[in-house]
């Protein structure tokens, strides 16, 4: 039996937003109306805990009425044929609701929180609400498990290697200009197959092994699905 091909899949706030999750790159500055250095940051953190806390908790809840699209789909169908990694910036779970089996989450989960002073210490939560006051076992409070601006990127360097032996890329829904993540495809070796699906070109140049197909999620993925398996297949 012929060994599967290596895709590997990066996917950016495009891909969520099908399925109604707002981004904040869609709204001049503004995560659901929170200005980002207000919410998402370490600073943010220490200035105003609570704030932090109930916007993560709305985000949060905000999961259980939301559903994948035929993006996330897609990609799940993609695992028949292909040894198929998913790198994803969103720190929703779609990806895993909709039963994609290898994920890595470049900038953390909502559904999981941590300890505020040892980032080793992380907790499965699912949708519930964080109050002040939920300790973790080193005495710290909860924050959410989400890799704030100015945070390390802890999974940054297993993404690389991973990008790095692909022997297909695709990228989904990402603007490519939150760094470091957008330097991954970058990383794919020059003759491997690129593929891009979004409605507007990416701030990248696109090389002779890219195809770049001007569509949303819902329906570049099932477009491109259709194109590896008549020409790998």
């Amino acid at each position: 039996m012929t060994e599967k091909k290596k895709i590997i899949v990066l996917t950016g706030a495009g891909i969520s937003a099908e399925s109604g999750i707002k981004t904040f790159r869609d709204s001049d500055g503004l995560w659901e109306n929170h200005h980002v250095q207000d919410v998402a940051t370490p600073e943010a953190w220490k200035k105003d805990k609570e704030l932090v806390t109930r916007f993560y908790n709305q985000r949060r809840s905000q999961l259980t009425e939301v559903k994948p699209n035929a993006g996330h789909l897609g990609l799940v169908e993609l695992e028949e044929y292909f040894d198929v990694t998913i790198i994803t910036q969103n720190v929703d779970d779609l990806h895993e609701r909709a039963g994609s089996t290898k994920i890595i989450h470049l900038h953390g989960e909502l559904t999981k929180v941590r300890s505020s002073i040892n980032p080793d210490l992380v907790f499965d939560w699912g949708y519930k609400e964080v109050k002040i006051g939920d300790m973790c076992e080193d005495g710290s409070q909860l924050r959410p498990h989400i890799v704030w601006f100015g945070e390390a990127v802890p999974k940054m360097g297993e993404a690389t290697l991973i990008a790095r032996k692909s022997d297909i890329f695709i990228l989904i829904g990402s603007s490519m200009v939150v760094y470091p993540a957008a330097g991954l495809i970058t990383e794919v070796h020059n003759n491997q197959p690129k593929y891009i699906i979004d409605p507007q070109k990416p701030a990248i140049n696109l090389d002779k092994m890219t195809t770049f197909i001007a569509e949303p999620a819902t329906i570049g993925v099932p477009k491109l699905i259709k194109e590896l398996k008549e020409k790998y297949i």
